[in-house]
């Protein structure tokens, strides 16, 4: 005969793994391997969709993995939310890479923060009055903490759900991130501006198509992400890179209008052309990206280790 305690722990945690169905855990040591186990890896989608940022994934979308994602999102297993956030939270790590610090004149050691301009460089700064005498980049990359900015969901999924797996899965990262000594934060700035057809059934072209112009930061947004440190997209799947793509064109529109403000009547000549290579760098992509992306899993076609 079940007793009253069984009943209760049975609305606290799953009767069985999210993964594989084994009863009494809410992830049972082997799937949570699959999970996090391995290392993360730099997942690219084929055909890699324009302006999409470097994206990290935790693990292939197949087998166990997949349940996890299915069961967290679709029926509502929340206490997945938790070993799903220290998955992510990986694949975070992986896209900042190792941390540099400014060196003694304040000035970054690393690219992070830096554009280059033909031979030279230049640093974005703000008045260090307002910074704690810290220099900061001009696109929200200096010593503040990173910012995790989930995709959003369509307002009728959350309602469906009763809940937004991705914001969901991000704080959870966020806490393991600061657990582990990285300050972390969520934002989110990010929100539908139109309404876009379900993207179940279309392909990689007809996804591009449907998220065009589908995707802006909200009022304010923009001094927020100035603020922090580097800004990672997060999600917990990627499968055409499409959302991706959309959400950080969203993020570097922001980002270049922050830039122009702070450029405007204070800067000439150089200061000009550091605009204007900045924005050809980030809409390329390229290492100058103040924008990165890191997901739960992604196909396993899109993992470069399983690539010729």
């Amino acid at each position: 005969m079940r007793g009253w305690w069984q009943d209760l722990t049975d609305l606290v945690l799953p009767a069985e793994c999210g993964g594989c169905g084994r009863p009494r855990a809410v992830l049972c040591p082997e799937c949570r391997a699959a999970l996090s186990g391995a290392a993360p890896c730099r997942v690219r989608p084929v055909p890699e969709p324009a302006g999409l940022s470097v994206v990290h994934a935790a693990a292939p979308y197949e087998d166990e993995v997949r349940a996890v994602l299915l069961a967290h999102k679709e029926r509502g297993a929340l206490a997945l939310a938790a070993p799903l956030g220290v998955a992510l939270a990986g694949a975070v790590r992986a896209g900042l890479g190792p941390v540099r610090r400014p060196g003694p004149a304040g000035r970054p050691t690393a690219p992070e923060g830096r554009l280059r301009l033909g031979k030279g460089e230049a640093w974005g700064e703000r008045d260090r009055s307002e910074t704690g005498g810290a220099m900061v980049g001009a696109t929200g990359t200096g010593d503040g903490p990173v910012l995790l900015v989930p995709v959003p969901s369509a307002r009728r999924a959350v309602r469906a759900r009763g809940h937004d797996p991705a914001r969901r899965i991000a704080l959870a990262a966020a806490g393991e991130l600061r657990r582990a000594g990285t300050p972390a934060r969520v934002l989110g700035v990010l929100r539908q501006r139109r309404a876009v057809a379900d993207q179940s059934g279309l392909d990689s072209r007809q996804r591009l198509e449907n998220l065009a112009g589908a995707l802006e930061v909200v009022a304010g947004g923009e001094r927020l992400l100035a603020e922090g440190g580097r800004v990672v997209l997060v999600d917990d799947l990627m499968t055409t890179g499409a959302t991706l793509a959309e959400a950080a064109r969203a993020v570097r529109a922001a980002q270049s209008g922050v830039r122009a403000l702070r450029w405007t009547g204070e800067r000439t000549g150089r200061a000009e052309v550091y605009g204007r290579n900045a924005g050809r760098e980030q809409a390329g992509g390229t290492s100058g990206d103040t924008v990165c992306s890191a997901v739960v899993a992604a196909p396993p076609a899109a993992f470069e280790k399983n690539r010729n």
